[in-house]
């Protein structure tokens, strides 16, 4: 595995990692949460984290922003 891939057994994903999984910057993360424009994350402790599945569903169904998605 190289150093920017992501593990596949991982179920909770932090921004870092989902930019990485989406192909852009962590900001940008951050900036689709605040938008609604993807899966709402947990919060485990401090940390923000996303849920993989979620996000592969997300994908597969089109990106969807949160308000059409039913959660």
């Amino acid at each position: 595995m190289t150093e920017n891939a992501i593990a596949d057994d991982r179920l909770l994903l932090g921004a870092e990692d989902v930019a990485r999984l989406l192909s852009v910057a962590p900001r940008t993360v951050w900036k689709m949460d605040a938008a609604g424009k993807i899966p709402r994350p947990i919060r485990l402790g401090r940390r923000t984290l996303w849920r993989r599945a979620e996000l592969e569903e997300w994908v597969e169904g089109g990106c969807p922003s949160r308000r059409w998605v039913k959660m």
